[in-house]
Formats: structure tokens, C-alpha cells, sequence
């Protein structure tokens, strides 16, 4: 069986309830999908979850089951940059905190959206050069077509860590000249052509850049990092943040702002007065280490090998702004406008 045939299973499910037990009252899936998080929850004990997705069609995909839960499951279309917004209308909170009892975020592509040919995510199979999750604004297309050759080098090397990023988005340059960039499969090529034949073993010549042009489209470390503070400020003290990630750019600065959260993050300057007192840390964390897939997992759901599973638990200290400077984000770079001009 492929990738593409196996069923829609939720990575690292069981580890992550495991992590964040007993399971009780409101949580909040803030990358809904297939509903696999959601699911496990209420099986688990949640009273209720608030399902946010971006993509609207993964709603109509959950119409046949969602009415299993009645109002136990709500279902919100929006990021999770505002999963604060969201909560706060349906699970208030006390005293200046989020009433929520847990948050979990998937990051990254659902198998559900590299499934489809038509969403332009793959580079296995042929669509439309699109990989917006939610629909709107300037697509893969507008970027690859429009942004100057600099700019999509930029993208391809911070994004994706591509060490041929001005290699490859040369030969797009030339591409496009001819004739303008539409399917996936024409992105493709020109990569292939930039790149030698994988060995046995090693990833597709496009993984890197595939990725690289998604997270510009879709801005995925700014509501990353946006979504991870909304969680600090929705949840309740005792409250757990459970975060999936699936390369190592999204999982170091996972890990970095839990520990700067959670006061753990090493000093820059080493020279430098310590400060009198430490303000008190919003997390505390329930992982000292990333979790990954077992080996019955990995059997399973091979898409599940590069996950990582991080956990850390609200504290009744003020909700504040992680310094974006320590975080491990990659250096900003342009991406489209609305317009499908670069900004």
C-alpha cells in the first residue's frame, strides 16, 4: 500500500494523550484536518473541542461524523494565529486567563491536502501550482512567476534549506521567461534538472523547495509563532500546550520558545549581568526531550518518521511575547502580495 492510499491517521495520537492525561474539559485542535486530534480528545475525556482549520473543505469532508459528538464538537474556520479570539467566545476565561484546558497544533501539511492532486502540495503528482491552505490569497504560481530571482533563492535556502537555491531559482527565472509557471509537474522538472538522480534511500530532488515555496505561501512561521503566544494567552493555568511538528525548522523554534517560556533558554551573552529576578515562566515543560513515532507507529504510518511531539503546561504566571530574536525563525523574506506582486 503507498502513502497515498493509507487512511488519514493522526501522528504521534497516542503518545500525545498520553503526555497531556487526565484529559478533561475544553480543548482546542487548532489544525482540525481529518478530525483525528479532535477525536482522540473527546474519546479521551475532553467535554468539548474546538476544531480550527483554514481549510475550509476539511468541514464538508467531516459533515458525515461530527454530528456523532453534537455539541461537544465545534468547528471554527480560521487560523491559529487568533485561536484566543476563538476560544474566548466559547470557553471565557477567569482572572485575566484563557479558559481553555489544552491546545494541540499539527504543523505543516495534513496527508489529507498531499493527497490531492488539485491542492498543488506534491511533487508526486501533476495539479495546479497552487498550496494554499486556505484558499485564498496569492497562490505557489504568483510567487514562482513573480518574485525576482533573489527573492526565491532567499525562500528556497531559509525556507527549505536548499544548498542549490540559486541554482535552482536561476533556471526558473530562465523558465518562466518562455512560458509562465501553472502545474506542479513543470516546477518539477526544472528542479530535476538542477539536481542529481536521489540515490536508493535519499528524498525526492523537490522535497526541499516544495516545502520552501508552502511555508512562504501559506507564512507558516509567522503563525506559528503567533499561534504558539495566542495558546499562552487561551489557556488556563494548568493547562497544556502539545505541539506536532515535522521538519526541523518548525521544531527548533518550537523548542526554543518553550524554553524561553519556560524560563529555561540560555543567556546570549554570557558577560552580562544576570537580571536580580527572574519574571515568573508561563510553561512548564512536560517533555525535557521530543517525542517520536515508536516503531509500531512507524510500521503503521511511515509519514509519521520525521514527527516530533513537544509538550509544556500553563502556570498561573502572566501571559506575555516571546523575543522573536531567540527563536530560531529563518531570515524573513518577500513574499507575494495579494496582487501576486512581491511586497
Amino acid at each position: 500500500m503507498s502513502d497515498a492510499e493509507r487512511p488519514h491517521i493522526p501522528v504521534l495520537l497516542r503518545p500525545l494523550l498520553e503526555a497531556v492525561a487526565p484529559v478533561s474539559g475544553v480543548w482546542l485542535d487548532g489544525t482540525f484536518g481529518a478530525g483525528g486530534y479532535a477525536r482522540g480528545l473527546l474519546a479521551a475525556g475532553a467535554g468539548r473541542v474546538i476544531g480550527v482549520d483554514r481549510d475550509p473543505s476539511v468541514f464538508a469532508m467531516a459533515e458525515g461524523w461530527r454530528g456523532d459528538y453534537g455539541d461537544r464538537l465545534v468547528l471554527v474556520e480560521g487560523t491559529f494565529s487568533e485561536l484566543d479570539t476563538y476560544a474566548a467566545e466559547i470557553a471565557p476565561g477567569e482572572g485575566g486567563f484563557g479558559g481553555l484546558d489544552g491546545v494541540v497544533l499539527d504543523l505543516g501539511v495534513s496527508s489529507m491536502q498531499l493527497d490531492q492532486a488539485e491542492r498543488g502540495f506534491s511533487f508526486m503528482t501533476d495539479g495546479p501550482l497552487d498550496m494554499r491552505m486556505s484558499r485564498s490569497g496569492p497562490s505557489a504560481a504568483d510567487l514562482v512567476n513573480e518574485l525576482s530571482e533573489e527573492e526565491l533563492a532567499d525562500i528556497l535556502y531559509h525556507y527549505g534549506e536548499e544548498r542549490a537555491s540559486r541554482r535552482i531559482a536561476r533556471a526558473i527565472a530562465e523558465a518562466r521567461r518562455a512560458s509562465p509557471f501553472e502545474t506542479t509537474r513543470q516546477l518539477v522538472a526544472v528542479i530535476e534538472r538542477c539536481l542529481p538522480r536521489p540515490k536508493p534511500g535519499q528524498s525526492h530532488p523537490a522535497t526541499r523547495s516544495f516545502q520552501a515555496i508552502r511555508i512562504a505561501v501559506n507564512d507558516e512561521f509567522g503563525q506559528l509563532i503567533e499561534g504558539l503566544e495566542a495558546a499562552e494567552r487561551a489557556l488556563k493555568p494548568g493547562g497544556r500546550l502539545a505541539v506536532v511538528t515535522f521538519h526541523s525548522l518548525e521544531d527548533r523554534v518550537v523548542k526554543r520558545f518553550f524554553q524561553a517560556r519556560s524560563g529555561r533558554a540560555a543567556h546570549v551573552n554570557r558577560y552580562a549581568a544576570a537580571p536580580a529576578e527572574e519574571a515568573p515562566a508561563p510553561f512548564d515543560l512536560l517533555t525535557r526531550k521530543s517525542i517520536g513515532p515508536d516503531p509500531e507507529e512507524l510500521a503503521d504510518n511511515p509519514r509519521a518518521r520525521s514527527a516530533k511531539l513537544r509538550v509544556a503546561r500553563r502556570t498561573s504566571a502572566p501571559a506575555g511575547r516571546a523575543e522573536r530574536a531567540g527563536l530560531g525563525l529563518p531570515a524573513p523574506v518577500l513574499t507575494p502580495s495579494p496582487r501576486g506582486k512581491s511586497r
